[in-house]
C-alpha cells in the first residue's frame, strides 16, 4: 500500500509546477510590493540610484526569467527556483527528523 504522505508530496509538488508555469502568464508589469513600499519609504530618486546601482553578486536568473528566452525562459527560472527550494527545504527536513 502506498504512503498517503508521499501522495500529499506529489500533488504539491505538481501544483508548485503548475503555478510555476502559469506564474509569468498571470503576473502583473508593476512594481511587486516589496518594490513599491521600498519606493514610498526611501524615495523614487533613493530607489532609483539603487536600482542602478552594481549588485553585490550577481543573480543566476535576474528578474526570474533567463535572458533571451522570453516567456518560456520565465517558465524555466520559475520552475527551476521552485524545485530549488523544494528540495531544499525537504532536505532539511530530513536533517532535523534524523
Amino acid at each position: 500500500m502506498s504512503n498517503p504522505n508521499m501522495k500529499l508530496l506529489y500533488v504539491v509538488l505538481a501544483l508548485a509546477i503548475l503555478i510555476s508555469i502559469l506564474a509569468p502568464f498571470l503576473a502583473s508589469s508593476d512594481p511587486d510590493g516589496l518594490e513599491s513600499a521600498a519606493e514610498k519609504i526611501i524615495g523614487e530618486e533613493r530607489f532609483t540610484e539603487l536600482e542602478e546601482a552594481e549588485a553585490a553578486i550577481d543573480s543566476p536568473m535576474p528578474d526570474y526569467s533567463i535572458e533571451g528566452k522570453g516567456k518560456l525562459g520565465e517558465i524555466i527560472a520559475i520552475c527551476l527556483g521552485t524545485i530549488g527550494i523544494l528540495a531544499i527545504s525537504f532536505g532539511l527536513g530530513k536533517i532535523i527528523k534524523a
